[in-house]
């Protein structure tokens, strides 16, 4: 059979999983604190059917030798992690990071989650929490009393209540961030967890330790790019289209073989 059939099957595969990439990102480009995704490539090995440097004659070599490459594999689909837009929404409970780090989750079984997801609301029990309930750590609550909250660029949080004339600090958010945050693993829900590639946690307060600083009214907004996008989705459909016009060309060949009997 000729190499070319499975050589293009395997840009075809290839190309697939870059449409499924950049289709995810386009689904994603409203999602906040959404990063978007590379798909990353690699070209498979080589049939080797003379080597580079071979003696041609006794006084000559071959130049470059012959090899044919037998396609292309994933490698990789990294996270972006780039500062996304801001979008100001004047509400007290949502929260930007402006620079690096990650707010600190905690999920129902106990493990720490990591989002870049600052739309925060509160419980019946005045905890801060995610759109799905998680509680931000450290746990802050909100008394019942409460007319006013502000957060600091560092991360403290300061209350009004009811009859009273000066804001209290009741206490302290905290930010990690990763040596390899491309390492991170997606749960989904805007939510990530660590792993032996991105590194443990470095926890501390806003603006030290290189973490970035919390901008109270604001929303960050997926990185993604429409316009890269859907360049994206072009050469990825352009690519897929040339690889099975690569079958359909190795397959006529075939068919001129078999032919050749009549």
């Amino acid at each position: 059979m000729l190499r070319s059939l499975y050589t293009a099957a395997t840009g075809m595969m290839a190309q697939q999983t870059q449409i499924d990439v950049v289709s995810n990102n386009i689904a994603n480009v409203n999602t906040i604190g959404y990063k978007k995704q590379r798909a990353e490539f690699a070209d498979l090995f080589y049939q080797t059917m003379e080597y580079a440097g071979t003696s041609t004659s006794t006084d000559t070599e071959s130049p470059t030798g012959i090899s044919v490459g037998l396609g292309v594999r994933p490698t990789a689909i990294t996270k972006i992690f780039t500062q996304g837009n801001f979008k100001e929404t004047h509400n007290n409970l949502d929260l930007a990071i402006q620079g690096d780090g990650f707010f600190q989750i905690q999920l129902p079984d106990g493990r720490i989650a990591y989002t870049r997801d600052g739309a925060f609301k509160l419980d019946s029990n005045g905890d801060i929490v995610t759109s799905d309930g998680y509680k931000l750590i450290p746990n802050i609550t909100l008394p019942s009393d409460t007319v006013q909250v502000s957060i600091g660029t560092d991360g403290t949080v300061s209350i009004l209540e009811a009859g009273q004339t000066q804001m209290q600090q009741i206490g302290q958010i905290q930010l990690a961030k990763f040596i390899n945050p491309a390492g991170l693993h997606s749960l989904g829900s805007n939510l990530y967890i660590n792993t032996s590639a991105s590194g443990d946690p470095i926890v501390d307060n806003p603006g030290n330790s290189g973490l970035g600083e919390i901008r109270q009214g604001f929303l960050e907004m997926s990185n993604v790019q429409l316009v890269d996008e859907m360049t994206d989705l072009i050469t990825g459909q352009r690519a897929y289209d040339a690889a099975s016009k690569a079958i359909i060309t190795s397959d006529e060949m075939l068919q001129t073989v078999n032919n050749l009997k009549r």
